[in-house]
């Protein structure tokens, strides 16, 4: 059974933040891929879809919509999605859209909704949505304005190896600012580059989850989440991307950073107040590091952490901002966020207690919440 905010304050007090929506573990539906969108009449809209296994990620992914008037303080259900998942929702030259794709491992896709998230267009061809046919892989990551275009990262999931990491190449598709991003002849894509299982001394597992960014010099990156199981040190993947927008290109001497939670997914902006990069994203402190030596980085999802950065490729972390002594059944991930003025709004895929047994696991989550860190800058 899934409850939607109002429903569900009485599960549990303690759960941190506002409850969006809830989903218990029995059902096998977990709460997935969180997205959170600032209206231009200031109104919220969050997303979130399911997976698990009584969900139907694979074959028509289901995506629902909540919509918030009066700033997080109370949600209500407007619309559910059939056949949209891994999907970030933004607004684009005063229109509402939601991309991702529509099933795991599925074509991606872009839907406009005419009416604030009430009703979406359906991808049915290149005209109306259906950008790329075939397996890819993303989740609900930034776009980004630069040099005339609307740049998003994704990944291919066409590898010869049909496993999790070892399918996925990294690619990023961008557009000019003045087209249309329903027609699929609007897009442009890089070259995929593929996984390389020689990278990392022999311990790479996977890159996903890209962030379009820039640096200070200009140059275009696709800054990537990575997987590397054997050190409780997290990286992340710098990808250049030529300013066209067709060629990526990867370094194996300079191209991984270390990176506080890359691991994980996580999501970066710049902001032009602090002169500064941030990100959230899931830490694992030292103490932590030091007793689970061995251990999968990408397991520990308790910690919740706000980062920043002068250069993209050396992090601080600036404030813990969840924290939970159990790693197993407890995680704070998957963020989605925006800068508001002072603050910053976002949506978590929380897995925490309830009266129904609480969550399968960290990753599976059975909340998703909106949360407000004030005044970000001063912490």
């Amino acid at each position: 059974m899934v409850l939607a905010c109002g429903q569900v304050n009485s599960l549990v007090a303690q759960v941190p933040g506002l409850i969006i929506a809830h989903s218990a573990s029995a059902s096998g539906q977990y709460i997935g891929s969180p997205s959170i969108c600032i209206l231009d009449n200031g109104h919220y809209l969050a997303s979130h879809d399911f997976f698990g296994p009584q969900s139907t990620e694979h074959s028509s992914a289901v995506s629902v919509i909540y919509l918030s008037i009066n700033k997080g303080k109370s949600w209500q259900k407007i619309s559910q999605i059939q056949g949209q998942f891994w999907s970030k929702l933004f607004q684009f030259r005063g229109k509402l859209y939601l991309m991702g794709t529509n099933k795991h491992h599925g074509n991606t896709i872009i839907r406009n909704s005419p009416d604030g998230g009430y009703t979406w267009t359906e991808p049915v061809d290149a005209n109306h949505g259906l950008l790329l046919a075939g397996e890819y892989h993303c989740a609900p990551m930034p776009f980004l304005e630069y040099n005339g275009r609307l740049w998003r990262a994704m990944e291919d999931a066409m590898g010869p190896i049909k496993k999790w990491g070892k399918r996925y190449g990294t690619f990023m598709m961008s557009m000019p600012l003045d087209a249309d991003p329903m027609l699929a002849s609007s897009w442009r894509k890089t070259n995929v580059l593929p996984y390389d299982s020689t990278y990392m001394e022999n311990h790479f597992g996977a890159w996903i989850e890209g962030n379009a960014m820039v640096d200070r010099q200009g140059q275009m990156w696709n800054i990537l989440r990575v997987d590397n199981k054997s050190t409780m040190d997290e990286y992340a993947a710098m990808v250049k991307i030529s300013a066209d927008g067709q060629v990526a290109s990867f370094d194996t001497q300079t191209g991984f950073i270390r990176f506080p939670g890359g691991a994980k997914k996580f999501s970066i902006r710049f902001d032009s107040v602090s002169n500064k990069y941030w990100t959230i994203s899931n830490v694992i402190p030292e103490e932590v590091k030091a007793v689970n030596s061995g251990k999968n980085p990408s397991s520990f999802r308790n910690t919740l952490a706000l980062c920043c950065s002068d250069d993209l490729k050396n992090w601080e972390v600036k404030k813990i901002i969840f924290q939970h002594p159990d790693q197993v059944k407890h995680g704070f991930q998957y963020v989605d966020w925006q800068f508001q003025g002072k603050h910053i709004v976002m949506a978590c895929r929380t897995a925490y207690d309830d009266n129904m047994g609480g969550a399968h696991n960290n990753h599976d989550a059975n909340y998703l919440t909106f949360h407000r860190i004030k005044r970000f800058r001063k912490l």
